[in-house]
């Protein structure tokens, strides 16, 4: 049985998190639902969500910016014995896939995710220069997306991941160049080299979709009237500011009406929130465009001027 529903938040994200939070409410909704929030949230998300879903936050062992997606790693460190499902924002459940979890005595349960050797490396990590660190290292026999994934609290320790994370703030890795950015890479790694040396067992099932792939038998009406295969559906590399535009969007839609429909003045809320998260991207692209522009002009005046120091300190 699940004890409790995670779910990785930030501000950037807020459209994302009520649609999923209502996927999970539309199945579950008596389960227990706590936010993961690095950094900070949308304001006022988090009393929204409490108010009027019973959705929530997670007391972790520090506030602050945990660095991209490792505040994840802190459910792994909740009560001992505690069973969870973590999820990413840009995720919404199609079922109750909960109850897949019910006659597994597994630790840890994962997608049963089928890669490439070359995108394994690309998107977890590179066991062979791994080796380089760790001789031990083998082929991965699984890898996962870790934006959904079954676990139990208090079976590994911060102490399994010293020697490849540092538990700073923000958490950073120690061997950036062997995995890919974030915790993703480093849990995979971690998992299959304890899976290896038989201290760990995880079980791998189909538990999630991507949109990129196929939707096949999954749409709003099928969703709404529980026939669809219990899944997760992750948009992971495929989030857009407007919905509609996206694979899928029947089911965002649905389930973004379903969230405001509980809320006083539900349509004019929807409209303000996404008026404001349209605003708050576009903030954010114009910023990194010129902290693009800045930094290109910097790299093409520094030589310059690098080269005028030079030239006068041997006096040409």
């Amino acid at each position: 049985m699940v004890d409790c529903v995670y779910i990785a938040a930030s501000a950037g994200d807020a459209r994302y998190t009520r649609i999923c939070v209502a996927s999970v409410r539309y199945f579950y909704p008596e389960i227990p639902i706590r936010l993961l929030v690095s950094g900070r949230l949308q304001r006022g998300l988090a009393d929204e969500l409490q108010k009027y879903w019973n959705v929530g936050t997670a007391q972790l062992s520090a506030s602050g910016d945990y660095g991209w997606g490792f505040v994840k790693l802190e459910v792994l460190y909740g009560p001992p014995g505690e069973r969870f499902l973590m999820l990413d924002s840009d995720t919404v459940l199609t079922g109750p896939v909960l109850n897949m979890w019910n006659d597994s005595c597994a630790p840890f349960l994962v997608d049963d995710e089928q890669q490439s050797e070359a995108d394994t490396k690309r998107l977890y990590y590179d066991w062979e220069n791994v080796r380089k660190i760790d001789p031990s290292a083998q082929r991965p026999e699984f890898v996962f997306n870790s934006g959904q994934w079954f676990g139990t609290a208090g079976v590994l320790t911060r102490a399994d991941f010293a020697p490849w994370l540092d538990w700073t703030m923000p958490r950073k890795l120690r061997h950036p160049e062997l995995f890919m950015p974030g915790e993703q890479g480093v849990l995979n790694y971690l998992f299959n080299r304890k899976t290896a040396l038989e201290e760990l067992q995880v079980e791998r099932r189909p538990i999630m979709r991507w949109p990129g792939h196929s939707m096949d038998g999954l749409d709003a009406e099928r969703v709404t009237k529980r026939t669809a295969p219990p899944l997760i559906i992750h948009w992971a590399g495929m989030k857009k500011t407007r919905l509609r535009p996206m694979v899928g969007s029947d089911i965002l839609l649905y389930f973004e009406k379903f969230y405001y429909a509980r809320l006083r003045a539900g349509t004019l809320r929807r409209l303000l929130a996404n008026c404001r998260y349209f605003l708050t991207h576009w903030q954010h692209w114009v910023g990194v465009r010129i902290k693009q522009s800045y930094r290109r002009r910097v790299e093409t005046l520094i030589p310059w001027g690098f080269s005028r120091r030079v030239n006068r300190s041997v006096g040409t």
